[in-house]
């Protein structure tokens, strides 16, 4: 059986090949390790992705040139072992035999002697290496050098803080079903069996736990009173303002949370859902069924129209693909699988679906635009683009005492133990 070391670094070798995410590689190693080394494989793939850029400095430093695309494997397992040397408090000698056995269970013995030698390199001169690479802004700021200087372009008395809070863990956030209980009363289920948690401080639903816990351990989860959603998302459902029996589209749907919430919020709507991904789509599903509400789903791409049947809508939720900059912390991973050049690409998609979904929207009705992202093109700068092009749209300004208003829409930045990087514009039809 592979050992733990080696399980970590087969997750983490696909998104070094710029392939798959961590939610998705991270379950292939688990269901193969036994049940008390789940936590610690766990651990060392979200702590090799959350140090990625300070980790791959300190390795360029060491090697004397970069490994071939064919030993990608071979460098995930060096990260790994980096990081337990610079992160974790496993002894030196543990974490370098380790690390190097797996060299032999990968198949790829011929890196041992050179994984060895690495390893036990920086364990010697690991102070001396760290105030060699002290100035380095991947060191400094352990984010990579791209992310860092559009972020100073884009918040020049921001960025530090922002950087600093996606290196912390983001806390659990509980989006509580008000539609069968109320707020107070599943505080009081949670003291019941010992999960502290207190109110959000800007929706009315949100509950932040002290401590993550395993979905299955807070009360009544299966029957669809809590769901596990970050406080900023929870806010589209109450900035929509959904009426009874008004016609609602959701696109880009997945996983659903954004869904559920305008059905626990107003039942009576008459809600479409869309997502371009059949396997994302399944997620949707389970979330609906967990929660016994019902929508119309299909399987279609929010910029094309194949899909629509000419109705138009009331409302549209337009939950826009993204760079997800403002939720590094829970996703640590978009450090090595996201690139300065997707932004643009990114920003295009965003464009597209938006001109696509704008005719489908009555006249007099409502669209929310909502990224997680912190990057202003793909935020503001999009929305004034947009508005500038279609002479029947109109920005609505958000009255709100979260985030910071904007000249269109407000943008949310990362919190220490509250909530992500978000951003939120909304629009009418004239």
């Amino acid at each position: 059986m592979i050992n733990v070391r080696g399980l970590a670094a087969l997750a983490i070798t696909p998104l070094l090949q710029g392939k798959g995410s961590l939610n998705y590689t991270l379950q292939g190693a688990l269901n193969r390790c036994e049940e008390k080394d789940r936590a610690l494989v766990q651990q060392l793939c979200y702590g090799v992705c959350r140090n990625y850029p300070k980790l791959e400095a300190i390795s360029h430093h060491l090697l004397d040139k970069p490994m071939r695309q064919a030993d990608k494997d071979v460098y995930a397992l060096l990260l790994v072992g980096l990081y337990q040397l610079l992160e974790m408090r496993i002894p030196a000698h543990a974490a370098i035999s380790e690390t190097v056995e797996a060299c032999h269970q990968i198949d790829k013995s011929r890196a041992s002697g050179l994984l060895n030698a690495i390893l036990r390199r920086f364990a010697r001169e690991k102070d001396d290496v760290l105030h060699s690479l002290q100035d380095l802004p991947e060191i400094v700021f352990n984010h990579p050098d791209w992310f860092i200087q559009k972020l100073r372009h884009n918040w020049p008395e921001n960025w530090e803080t922002i950087l600093k809070e996606n290196n912390c863990q983001a806390p659990m956030t509980l989006r509580v079903n008000l539609s069968k209980v109320s707020r107070e009363t599943y505080l009081d289920f949670l003291r019941a069996v010992d999960i502290e948690g207190h109110p959000s401080t800007i929706t009315d639903s949100g509950i932040v736990l002290e401590h993550p816990v395993d979905v299955y351990l807070l009360p009544h989860f299966q029957e669809g009173f809590v769901s596990v959603q970050d406080e900023a998302a929870q806010l589209s459902g109450y900035l929509l303002k959904t009426q009874p029996s008004e016609r609602v589209l959701d696109a880009c749907a997945a996983p659903g949370g954004k869904l559920c919430h305008l059905f626990e919020i107003n039942s009576e709507i008459q809600l479409d859902a869309i997502e371009i991904e059949a396997s994302r789509a399944v997620r949707i599903q389970e979330n609906l069924e967990r929660l016994q509400v019902t929508a119309n789903l299909v399987i279609a791409d929010a910029s094309e129209s194949n899909w629509w049947d000419g109705e138009l809508y009331d409302k549209i939720l337009v939950d826009a693909p993204c760079s997800a900059t403002g939720v590094i912390r829970r996703n640590p991973d978009i450090k090595l699988l996201r690139k300065g050049e997707d932004i643009h690409a990114l920003a295009t998609i965003q464009w597209n679906i938006l001109s696509n979904l704008w005719p489908m929207l009555k006249p007099g009705g409502t669209l929310l635009y909502a990224t997680c992202s912190i990057f202003s093109q793909e935020n503001e700068r999009l929305i004034e683009r947009f508005l500038k092009a279609h002479n029947d749209a109109q920005h609505q300004v958000i009255d709100a005492s979260w985030g910071m208003e904007r000249k269109y829409g407000r943008q949310m930045f990362p919190q220490q133990n509250g909530h992500d990087g978000f951003y939120y514009a909304l629009l009418t039809k004239a």
